[in-house]
C-alpha cells in the first residue's frame, strides 16, 4: 500500500469516492426536481417498451432525441472530467465513452423489443453477450481502453440503487446477510486457500487471492487483497480472469436454476447475492428474476447480501491477511524476507467507499418518503424514483458491455489449470452452501424482504 493511500486526497483521486460523488449528486439532483414541482422523468430517457415495430422506436427519437443528445452531454462530462481528475487523459476517455454511449442506446432499444422481453433478455445481459462476442473476435482499438470503466460505472450504479432500497429493509435484513456472508465467506476462502496451497502447491499469497477473489468480491477484493500481501500482480490477474468466468457462468445458472427450482423471487436474489462472484454479474442474474417475477425484491435481496453482507469484508479480509503475510509467510523467506507493521488504517483504506454512498442514499430517501405528506409521497415512485432507477439501468449497461469487451477467453487458458481447479473446488462449497443458507436457514428473513 502506498503512503498516501487512504489520504485526503482520495477523495478526489480514488474511483470509489468519485462513484459516491456523482451518484449522489444524480439523487439531490433529482430531489431537488421533485420539490421543484419537475422531475428529472425527460433526461432520464428510456426506448418504448415492448415495441413491435420500428416505426414506433423512429417515432420516440424523433420527439425526445434531444433529451438523448443532452443525457449523453451530461454523463460525458461527469465522467470525463472525474476520470481526468484521476489521472487519465481525456484525449482518451471521452471517443471511448462516446462509442459505448451510442452502442447503448442501441442495446436498450433492442432490448426493450417484444421478442427480447419474452426470452428475459434485459438490457445489461444484452449489452454483456454483444461485448463478448464483439470483444473475443475483433481486435480493440487502443484507445478503447480508457473508457471501459467497469468498476466505475457499477459503483455508480450501487449508489444509485441505494435510493430504491428502504432502510427498514437494511436494517431488518441486514444482520442476516453480514451473517450469512460471513459463514459463506470463511468457508469458501478457507477450501480455495487450504486446496490451492496444500493439494496444487500454490504460493500462500496466490491462494489468498484466489480465496478472497471467490469469497468476497471478485475483481476488487482480488486487487486489495493481492495489495495487501504482496503477491504477484500476474498472480491477480489470473484471479480477476478466472473470477470473471464463473461470474458469466452463474449469471445463466443461478436465474435458470432459480426459476426450475421454484423460489421465491427474495429468496432467489439472496441466493444469488450469497453465490455470485462479482456485483455487475449478480446484479444480471438479479435483473433475470425481477423481470420474470415483476417486482424488485430480488434486486433488493442481492443487494442486501452481496453489497451490505459481502462487500463489507473486502476492509477486513485485506488488514487480517495483511498481518498474517508480513508476520508469517514473509519470515519464510518470500519477497526478501523480513516483517512490516500493519496499521488497522488498512481496513480504512481497502473499505469499498461506494457502500458508504449506498448507504447514505438508502438513508436519505427513506426519511423523505417518512417525513413526506400523503399527497407528495404518492408521487415520489413515479417522479423520483422511477428516473434515478432509469439511469441506474444506464450505468449497468455500460458496466456490462465493458465487461463483455475486456473479457479474453484466450487469455485464460495460458495460466495453466491448478488455479482454475482451486477455484472451482471453491464453486461446489459456495453454491450449495449459499443455497442452503438462503433457502432454508435464513428463508424467512428473505421471502419477508420480498
Amino acid at each position: 500500500m502506498t503512503t498516501n493511500e487512504g489520504g485526503i486526497a482520495d477523495l478526489w483521486k480514488k474511483e470509489d469516492w468519485w462513484a459516491v460523488w456523482l451518484g449522489l449528486g444524480i439523487i439531490a439532483c433529482a430531489i431537488s426536481f421533485f420539490y421543484a414541482g419537475s422531475t428529472l422523468g425527460p433526461l432520464a430517457v428510456n426506448p418504448p417498451q415492448d415495441w413491435t415495430a420500428l416505426s414506433r422506436v423512429w417515432a420516440h427519437f424523433a420527439q425526445t432525441w434531444p433529451w438523448y443528445l443532452l443525457l449523453f452531454v451530461v454523463f460525458a462530462a461527469a465522467f470525463t472530467v472525474s476520470t481526468a481528475v484521476m489521472g487519465h487523459k481525456v484525449g482518451h476517455y471521452l471517443p471511448g465513452f462516446t462509442l459505448i454511449y451510442v452502442v447503448s442506446v442501441l442495446i436498450l432499444v433492442v432490448s426493450q423489443s417484444r421478442f427480447f422481453h419474452t426470452y428475459s433478455l434485459e438490457a445489461p445481459l444484452v449489452a454483456l453477450i454483444l461485448g463478448l462476442v464483439v470483444g473475443n473476435l475483433a481486435p480493440m482499438p487502443g484507445w478503447l481502453d480508457a473508457s471501459l470503466r467497469t468498476e466505475y460505472y457499477i459503483k455508480t450504479g450501487i449508489v444509485l440503487l441505494g435510493a430504491t432500497l428502504p432502510l427498514t429493509a437494511i436494517v431488518t435484513a441486514g444482520p442476516v446477510a453480514f451473517l450469512q456472508a460471513t459463514i459463506v465467506s470463511l468457508a469458501t476462502w478457507l477450501t480455495m486457500f487450504f486446496v490451492g496451497t496444500r493439494v496444487f502447491h500454490l504460493d500462500k499469497r496466490f491462494g489468498a487471492v484466489l480465496g478472497a477473489g471467490g469469497a468476497v468480491c471478485g475483481v476488487s477484493a482480488s486487487i486489495a487483497v493481492g495489495g495487501a500481501v504482496k503477491a504477484d500482480k500476474e498472480h491477480v490477474a489470473i484471479s480477476i480472469s478466472i473470477v470473471s468466468l464463473w461470474a458469466l457462468v452463474m449469471i445463466f445458472f443461478l436465474p435458470l436454476a432459480s426459476r426450475a427450482l421454484g423460489l421465491a423471487p427474495g429468496v432467489a436474489g439472496a441466493w444469488i447475492g450469497t453465490s455470485e462472484f462479482a456485483d455487475a454479474a449478480g446484479y444480471a442474474a438479479a435483473q433475470t428474476i425481477a423481470s420474470h417475477s415483476g417486482t424488485e425484491a430480488a434486486i433488493q435481496t442481492f443487494t442486501l447480501m452481496k453489497v451490505i453482507g459481502r462487500d463489507i469484508w473486502i476492509g477486513i479480509w485485506a488488514f487480517v491477511l495483511a498481518i498474517v503475510s508480513s508476520t508469517m509467510w514473509e519470515r519464510e523467506g518470500a519477497n526478501g524476507g523480513g516483517t512490516s507493521r500493519v496499521g488497522a488504517g488498512v481496513i480504512w483504506a481497502r473499505f469499498p467507499k461506494f457502500v458508504i454512498g449506498f448507504f447514505v442514499a438508502s438513508v436519505v430517501m427513506s426519511i423523505l418518503v417518512a417525513a413526506a405528506s400523503p399527497g407528495v409521497a404518492g408521487d415520489i415512485p413515479s417522479r423520483l424514483i422511477a428516473p434515478i432507477k432509469v439511469l441506474r439501468t444506464w450505468t449497468f449497461v455500460f458496466t456490462f458491455l465493458c465487461i463483455g469487451l475486456t473479457t479474453r477467453f484466450r487469455e485464460l487458458a495460458r495460466f495453466g489449470m491448478p488455479p482454475f481447479w482451486t477455484f472451482c473446488v471453491g464453486v461446489l462449497v459456495n453454491v450449495p452452501l449459499g443455497f442452503l443458507l438462503s433457502t432454508v436457514v435464513f428463508k424467512g428473513y428473505w421471502l419477508a424482504v420480498g
